[in-house]
This record gives C-alpha cells, sequence and structure tokens, in this order.
C-alpha cells in the first residue's frame, strides 16, 4: 500500500449538508513506539492494546459553501467554544487535505468530548484525531458512487489519523492492534495500524486497565519534542532494533497466555520509554515521585501474593495498572487499599480492552 492509493480519483455524488459522529477509543502501548520519521512516520513497530471506556465523541456537522479557498471550522469541547484547538485541526486538514480534497468545499462544526475527564493527564489526541478522521471518511463515503470496503475504510481512517496524532492510528478497531512495518505481523504497515492477525490466549481476553492518574497537570515536555529529541539520540538505534526484538517476543507470549513473561516485557518497555527522556539532550523526567511510589506497590504486592498484576506508563506520570479479569476482584482491592492514595485527587479510571471505534447514528 503507498500513500497514493487513498487519494480518490473523483467524487461522484453531492451532498449539500449533513452530520456525521463517531466515538473512537484511546489504547495503551504494550511495545512502545518514540521516535518518529518525516510525516508521521514511525522510527520502530508498535503494539497497543485498544481501550473500552476511555474515548471521544466527536459529531461533524458540514454544510456546502460558495468560497472554497480556505479551511472553514468552528471547534467545541463540551459545548463550549474552543479556539486554541484550532490550529492543532488546521495543522491536521493540511496534511490530509490530498486525500479527503472536499475539506475546502465545505464549513464545519466539530463537536467534541471525551469520556474522562478533560485534563486528566490521558492522552485524548489518540481517542480525538481518530474521531475526527473517522467522520472524514463518513463523508467521503457519501462522495463516492462505489461502495467502499470495510477493509479500505478503516485503513484509510487509520491513515488519516496517524498524520493528525501517531498513536491515533491505533484507535480506529481492537482490540489488539500493531503499527509500523515489521517482520513479525504479515501485512504490518508505516501508513496505518492492522489489527494482530495471530492467535491470543484466553488469558489475554478481557485484560483490565486502571488507570492511576497521579498527575493531571500538562507535561513540561510535549510528545512532539519527545519524538524529536530521538533524532540524534545516543541509543536511539539500539531502542529502535529492541523494539523489533520484543514485538517478536511478544508473538509466543500471546499465543501461550504466559503472564509472567508479559508483565516482565511491557514493564520493561514502559521504563525502556522513560530512560529514552532522560538520556535524550536535553534530558528530561515525567515520572513523578507518587510514580515510583505505585510501581514498588506494584512489585511488591506482586511479590508477596503471585498475583498477575504489572504496570506500563505513557509518556507521562500516570500508571495503567495492567491485569487478566480473572484476578480483577483481589487486584482491584488492592488497588482501592493501596494506590489510589497516590493519584491526584485520588481519581482512577478502570478500563478494559475494547474492540475500536463505532459510528452513533
Amino acid at each position: 500500500m503507498t500513500e497514493a492509493q487513498f487519494i480518490p480519483q473523483t467524487y461522484t455524488e453531492t451532498v449539500a449538508q449533513g452530520k456525521v459522529t463517531w466515538e473512537s477509543p484511546s489504547n495503551i502501548a504494550l511495545v512502545k513506539y518514540w521516535g518518529k520519521k518525516k510525516n508521521q512516520i514511525p522510527e520502530n513497530p508498535s503494539i497497543s492494546f485498544t481501550l473500552n471506556n476511555c474515548k471521544t465523541i466527536t459529531t461533524l456537522t458540514f454544510e456546502k459553501k460558495d468560497d472554497a479557498s480556505d479551511f472553514d471550522f468552528e471547534v467545541y469541547l463540551d459545548g463550549e467554544k474552543k479556539d486554541d484547538f484550532k490550529p492543532k485541526i488546521e495543522t491536521f486538514f493540511k496534511r490530509v487535505e490530498a486525500y479527503v480534497p472536499f475539506l475546502k468545499d465545505y464549513k464545519f462544526v466539530v463537536e467534541t468530548r471525551n469520556t474522562f475527564p478533560h485534563s486528566s493527564g490521558i492522552a485524548s489526541s489518540a481517542s480525538g484525531m481518530s474521531a475526527m478522521a473517522l467522520c472524514l471518511m463518513s463523508i467521503e463515503k457519501q462522495l463516492v458512487l462505489e461502495e467502499l470496503s470495510e477493509e479500505y475504510f478503516n485503513q484509510k481512517a487509520s491513515f488519516l489519523a496517524r498524520l493528525g496524532s501517531g498513536s491515533a492510528c491505533r484507535s480506529i478497531e481492537g482490540d489488539l492492534i500493531v503499527w509500523g512495518e515489521n517482520e513479525v505481523v504479515e501485512g504490518s504497515s508505516d501508513l496505518f495500524g492492522v489489527k494482530y492477525p495471530y492467535a491470543v490466549h484466553e488469558n489475554f481476553k478481557e485484560y483490565q486497565d486502571t488507570i492511576l492518574l497521579v498527575d493531571k497537570g500538562e507535561k513540561q515536555v510535549s510528545s512532539t519534542v519527545g519524538h524529536n529529541l530521538m533524532f540524534k539520540h545516543p541509543y536511539a538505534q539500539n531502542r529502535f532494533a529492541q523494539a523489533h526484538d520484543n514485538l517478536e517476543k511478544l508473538k509466543p507470549i500471546l499465543e501461550s497466555g504466559d503472564l509472567d513473561a508479559f508483565i516482565s516485557l511491557i514493564e520493561s518497555e514502559a521504563l525502556t520509554l522513560h530512560a529514552m527522556m532522560m538520556t535524550s539532550m536535553p534530558y528530561f523526567i515525567l515520572m513523578k515521585p507518587n510514580t515510583l511510589e505505585i510501581i514498588n506497590k506494584i512489585w511488591a504486592f506482586r511479590n508477596e501474593t503471585g498475583a498477575h498484576i504489572g504496570f506500563t506508563l505513557d509518556a507521562g506520570a500516570n500508571v495503567h495498572v495492567l491485569y487478566p479479569k480473572q484476578e480483577s476482584e483481589q487486584i482491584l482491592e488492592f488497588i482501592k487499599n493501596e494506590l489510589v492514595a497516590y493519584c491526584q485527587n485520588e481519581q482512577y479510571i478502570c478500563d478494559q480492552i475494547g474492540f475500536g471505534a463505532k459510528q452513533v447514528q
């Protein structure tokens, strides 16, 4: 697949106005993507769990206009006009215009809301940009005469979402999504996410993710800046090779249901991600003291009980506590009794593996 295959030949239908709504989830990477090339192409492959409860619901209202000289849109979050969101969406529109060339033909109203608290420290760019991409694909579907296959629709939505936020390409489908060309997953691509096509043990079905909101403030270093710092990073090439190796190691783990090996791999990946931040130039630390307290508590509890509880981290201070559903009663009790005290305002979110975005009628 090449970028050119996502450029439509002609639009055969005319649509004067309309409204589409999609809800799209966040995702949490198990093997992390950190470092990108031009046009949001990843330096290494990643694989993620799609979440179920943490999602963005976006409605895109569109109306044909006479003057097609520029983008014309308004943005609302939770019913409140958000002009400070406009630059990011304008950048997204510029990046995707070649692939959805109807953008300047319409005036758009973007109405969006998250099921998780705004500024909770959960990255909403993945869920937000994927929901936006799906809305645009629903409009394109109305503008073409031939039927778009579900596979092409999802691939192009993932492709568009990637141009808004790299990890957003992993939020279109579920439950395990791979992004980045590699030798392990047949059909993998740098251009879009693909469903993990191999056997997955029952242990990983309905896997739980309790998100501990350690710090809800804005990160002192954005993910974009962090990715760019991998360009001259002394350990970059080793890290990219490690991600390929870990993806290969994960395949037999997912097939066999080896929870101990799974936990070792995902925790190593999480700490490696933060090690890259701490060894870049300039260096930075996104973990907080309470992040480390939680990690040490998890390790102690696991050693004492043998429970299959592990953690992963995004590029921030919050901790994703991952565990199998069959052990959720014991582990959730531990989380409430021991870990929630380290969260900002004792806030946490219970989530689990989900199966991708849905159109809302």
